[in-house]
């Protein structure tokens, strides 16, 4: 039986698939051959598509053909065009699913010409989004930890929220850019999480039934200290036989609820978090306990290598938390099972608007990595900001030893709520959709993706010039207006929104700029410094060593220089901070005036919500450049060559 289209409730928006985007095939004749859950799935979605726009499902004469030859579970589709036919054809239903949404993203375009058969087979196995949904509200940090988009899609009120339409409806935008996996809730695991793993697994497998038909696999954080919260034990030490039982027990009941259970996100031994250091052993040690609960399954452990020193002392310069990671990690690697990976933030600090790669990357031929992306925005504008983060991950996806790592698996922090808009900001829809996209393609030409993304959106008769003027510079934009050359942070302490140029600066989370009457920056050479650019392999060591060869972008991440420093632009590095944050709040205002243009161009409450957003911006813009210029006047006694007041 084909399976209805989830419907939206009334207000929420239909993002990148508006009704209007099934128009070319709903308008054609329709053969679907093949069976299983993911087959029924695109049936659905065709006859829903058929019945709006007068086509129809027809064995004779036509015009699209969506064939499954069996259900192997591979992703790969291929799609070719013929003697006025199109056709997908998949060894398996998930490969299908995924071949009719291509077919909806090119539109009329797959009904033109002839078109040489072309297989598209995902880069990455897993692409997943990590959702920091308290299932309770937290006093500190809310219903959703780092989350800018409202509540919680899952959780309300200590409980499942059971709105399971929604969820579904999740489910169908998610598969419709590429992404096939969903962590439920937070990685900061809170008693009323843990108990997600046991007696409240049925929560859980509800919600993993809702995104099935779109091929989401779930997957749930669980705390380290499980067995000690959950199964009274006295001990969590992954050596010890007792937990490794419970966890094995555990583990067997979370299957019998969820059959295609993905596995287990982990946060161990960070800001708090309990974990195998408190028993003397190694996160191999604890990544492999948790394998080996999920190998007889199938099931994957996520463990993530934000392992860092978070009680520093500022005034100590060889303590340098960008270390961190490659320090604790590497000396393991090829002592992670098969089915433990390491989940590894893309830069070594924190999700900032500019940090260079992570050596960590590179560094652990041995061991399988998934590569953390944030589409949440924690640090660029937190979804009242327009920021479109694809330029940054396309450059860290295509950075040479990074790029050769291959990236087995991509992770994203969600940016989802439940908001009316899913993202809070409706321009802030473009990261997930181009996460979704990359993590299919890393090698995919961003601006491509986000044409695509504004053509399903808007329509094929919306503003698309304007709108990817709007967008295509906007993180470089931001970057302008807040933390000049790779320094990273001066945000405020706690909720890190807005400017606080020394907010972190004396704090135990090794967040520093070291700025004085002198310079500004962080030694990380291995000659002067931390060491911390030693960590990368060749040419890149050298590359950062020295502030000669260092990219201006990452100089002051790399290096404390004098504020008359002359960049390769020509500019001292005080004046490109002048110069930079003025030219930030002026891009501001001009894309606030392209977007005010398009009024009656976009739908109205679509428009209303950008345009208060982006008066937000340019407030918050401005604050930026105010505050960060005048403290670096004060610092530095340089004016600005070109006369503006900049305190």
């Amino acid at each position: 039986m084909p399976l209805p289209v989830p419907v939206l409730p009334d207000g929420v928006d239909p993002a990148w698939l508006p009704e209007e985007a099934f128009r070319p095939v709903g308008g054609r004749r329709v053969l679907i051959r093949g069976s299983g859950p993911l087959v029924e799935t695109v049936h659905g979605e065709v006859a829903e598509a058929c019945a709006r726009f007068g086509g129809a499902l027809a064995e004779d004469d036509p015009e699209l053909v969506l064939e499954a030859t069996g259900d192997d579970g591979s992703e790969a589709f291929t799609l070719g065009r013929r003697d006025g036919r199109t056709t997908v054809t998949a060894s398996g239903g998930r490969g299908l699913l995924y071949g009719f949404f291509h077919v909806v993203r090119l539109g009329e375009a797959a009904f033109q010409g002839e078109r040489r058969a072309e297989e598209h087979r995902p880069a990455s196995a897993l692409r997943m989004l990590d959702h920091w949904d308290n299932v309770a509200v937290h006093p500190v940090m809310g219903q959703v930890e780092r989350g800018y988009a409202g509540g919680s899609l899952f959780w309300a009120d200590g409980r499942a929220r059971g709105e399971l339409e929604r969820v579904r409806a999740y489910g169908r935008l998610l598969a419709a850019c590429g992404i096939n996996a969903v962590a439920v809730n937070n990685v900061n695991v809170h008693e009323t999480e843990a108990r997600l793993l046991t007696d409240r697994i049925g929560e859980v497998a509800d919600i993993a039934a809702a995104l099935r038909p779109y091929g989401i696999r779930t997957q749930l954080s669980v705390t380290f200290a499980a067995p000690i919260v959950l199964g009274g034990l006295e001990t969590a030490d992954p050596l010890d036989d007792s937990v490794r039982r419970w966890w094995a027990g555990a583990t067997a009941r979370v299957y019998e609820a969820i059959p295609d259970f993905g596995g287990y996100v982990v946060k161990a031994d960070s800001e708090g978090q309990p974990g195998p250091f408190a028993y003397g052993r190694t996160h191999a040690d604890g990544a492999n306990m948790l394998a080996g609960a999920l190998a007889p399954h199938g099931g994957t452990v996520h463990w993530r290598a934000f392992v860092y020193d978070h009680r520093q002392d500022w005034r100590d310069r060889t303590t340098d938390r960008a270390r961190a990671a490659y320090d604790h990690f590497v000396p393991l690697d090829g002592r992670f099972a098969p089915n433990a990976v390491l989940q590894v933030k893309h830069g070594p600090m924190d999700f900032q608007v500019r940090e260079p790669v992570s050596p960590l990357i590179g560094a652990m031929p041995h061991t399988a990595l998934a590569v953390e992306l944030q589409a949440t925005q924690e640090y660029t504008g937190q979804q009242r900001h327009v920021c479109w983060l694809g330029p940054m991950w396309s450059e860290v996806l295509r950075f040479g030893p990074a790029a050769g790592r291959g990236f087995e698996e991509l992770v994203a922090v969600s940016n989802v709520g439940d908001d009316p808009f899913w993202t809070g900001h409706p321009l802030a829809q473009a990261n997930l959709y181009t996460f979704g996209r990359l993590a299919w393609r890393p090698d995919a030409d961003p601006g491509a993706i986000l044409d695509e993304w504004i053509g399903l959106t808007f329509g094929a008769d919306g503003p698309a010039k304007e709108l990817h003027a709007v967008l295509d510079g906007s993180w470089r934009t931001y970057e302008k207006y807040t933390a000049p050359l790779g320094v990273g942070f001066m945000v405020q302490p706690g909720h890190h929104y807005g400017p606080s140029v020394d907010g972190y600066e004396y704090s135990p989370w090794g967040t520093y700029h070291f700025a004085d009457r002198d310079g500004v920056g962080v030694d990380r050479s291995s000659a002067t410094g931390t060491g911390y650019a030693g960590q990368y392999a060749t040419p890149w060591a050298e590359t950062y060593e020295s502030p000669g060869t260092c990219p201006d972008e990452l100089l002051l991440f790399f290096h404390h220089v004098p504020y008359g420093h002359v960049l390769k632009s020509g500019r001292t590095v005080i004046q490109h901070i002048y110069d930079t944050h003025f030219e930030g709040v002026a891009e501001v205002e001009a894309a606030m005036a392209v977007w005010a243009s398009l009024k009656g161009r976009v739908e109205p409450a679509r428009h209303a919500r950008v345009a208060e957003r982006y008066e937000e911006q340019l407030r918050c813009a401005r604050e930026w450049r105010d505050q960060v210029n005048s403290y670096f006047f004060r610092k530095s006694g340089v004016p600005d060559e070109r006369g503006r007041t900049v305190y």
